[in-house]
């Protein structure tokens, strides 16, 4: 997995709630033993026309959004099944940041990410940033003023900065730090299990054989 310290791009925007992983991998494309080729496949249903060509309706087939690779998007971001594949796809679609906000429903706090999609992108490198509606309200009006509008995520001072002509707009963000530690090393389950190998293999050779008493 690709470490992640701090990545600049350009910024695209997803205007909807509630956007379900199979609306990110749709269905039909799970059928795959391999973990590459979904990129193209990405929000497919939407993306693509009846006849298989881009939609031009599609908020993502904007041209001010070629090359993008930071995602903000709206409340519940990933909900839905928990099919690792949605991660795959967004990170085979070149983007390395998604940004979503908490909601105050009547009190009740709406999580931004759903907590399996937010977890599968820990294990891919995929770093997920949870703001407070207002900013991402800020930040979608800051898109619209500013085509080709690029951001920069900085995971160490746990901040993110928008480039807009002569001046900044910058937000804080918190994250788990073991998460951002994982993230910083480029550490997946395997690999930070991989971490203690000399651990492992030191208890192998000196545990008690309780398990297997002689006969």
């Amino acid at each position: 997995m690709t470490p992640f310290t701090q990545h600049t791009g350009i910024v695209a925007t997803l205007d909807r709630a509630n956007v379900d992983t199979d609306a990110i991998i749709p269905k039909q494309f799970l059928k795959s033993i391999k973990r590459t080729g979904y990129g193209p496949n990405a929000f497919f249903d939407w993306r693509y026309g009846p006849d298989g060509t881009p939609d031009a309706g599609f908020e993502l087939n904007q041209p001010r959004f070629e090359g993008r690779s930071i995602l903000v998007t709206r409340n519940n971001f990933g909900c839905g099944s928990s099919r690792e594949h949605a991660v795959w796809a967004l990170t085979q679609d070149g983007y390395r940041v998604v940004i979503a906000p908490w909601k105050d429903s009547q009190g009740e706090r709406l999580q931004g990410f759903a907590d399996i999609f937010r977890s599968n992108a820990v294990k891919n490198g995929l770093l997920t940033i949870e703001l407070a509606e207002a900013e991402v309200d800020a930040i979608f009006d800051l898109v619209k003023r500013h085509p080709g509008l690029t951001a920069t995520a900085d995971l160490p001072s746990q901040t993110v900065t928008f480039h807009a002509d002569a001046h900044q707009l910058a937000f804080d963000f918190t994250i788990d730090p073991g998460i951002k530690e994982k993230l910083q090393r480029g550490l997946d389950d395997i690999a930070q299990t991989l971490t203690y190998a000399a651990d492992i293999d030191r208890f192998e050779t000196t545990h008690d054989l309780w398990l297997h008493p002689p006969a």
